[in-house]
């Protein structure tokens, strides 16, 4: 038997975790901010893409599944980061699509239509043909999938700052802050022993490691600071 004050003390570390990877993951949410402000300014979306917040959209709602009770009871804090994930990538989507030109518009349509197609599939499935167990593990692998997926994205910023030997197009908070939402949710999901938390969060832990070596490195190499992020998508 666990006693009360350790248990009380383990639930306070493990909340305190979940609401750190919130404030982490809402810095990232906010990322794109000054490319939506310029695309408004300038009234088009120029040769900026939708693609990575369609994408960001789908990650944001199959963690937020995964993260409902009727799927994975006690760990709400994993659905609360991804509900304000997923709402910020519709405004942002909703921005791109009223400036975008006709084909561009009709492609992010077609996609943004698709994304909501799988996840109706996704839920339709982990209700009805999967039992509470099954659901969550059937879930929990997309979702170890499609973070693994996201993390895996700045590998080509890491490349990009080894052969120019830059660090220009990484930005210095951005990363720290990919680092720290990483780290938060890894120790959440260690808490909660939730290998489907923990797992992908632990290589996105590993990989923000990787961009801060990189980044002190290059930075006292070059004497350079960053500047604009050249992918500004995050979820």
């Amino acid at each position: 038997m666990i006693p009360t004050g350790l248990f009380s003390t383990y639930s306070v570390c493990s909340d305190a975790a979940g609401i750190a990877g919130n404030l982490f993951a809402f810095v990232l949410f906010v990322s794109p901010i000054p490319t939506f402000q310029r695309i408004i300014r300038n009234r088009s979306t120029e040769q900026f893409s939708g693609l990575p917040y369609i994408y960001a959209l789908l990650n944001c709602l199959i963690c937020l599944w995964y993260g409902m009770p009727i799927v994975s009871p006690g760990i709400i804090l994993v659905a609360t980061v991804n509900s304000v994930g997923a709402i910020f990538q519709l405004v942002y989507i909703s921005i791109f699509l009223i400036y975008a030109e006709k084909a561009k518009k009709v492609k992010t349509s077609g996609l943004l239509l698709a994304v909501f197609a799988l996840f109706s599939i996704i839920a339709f499935l982990s209700i009805n043909v999967f039992d509470p167990r099954t659901r969550q593990i059937f879930v929990g692998y997309l979702t170890v999938a499609s973070l693994i997926s996201m993390f895996a994205s700045p590998l080509f910023i890491i490349n990009l700052v080894i052969k120019t030997r830059s660090v220009e197009y990484m930005p210095f908070y951005l990363s720290l802050s990919t680092f720290l939402m990483s780290v938060s949710f890894f120790v959440y999901g260690i808490f909660k022993h939730d290998p489907f938390i923990s797992v992908p969060n632990g290589i996105g832990s590993i990989l923000g490691i990787v961009q801060l070596a990189l980044y002190y490195y290059y930075s006292n190499d070059s004497g350079e600071g960053s500047r604009e992020p050249l992918l500004e998508s995050y979820a």
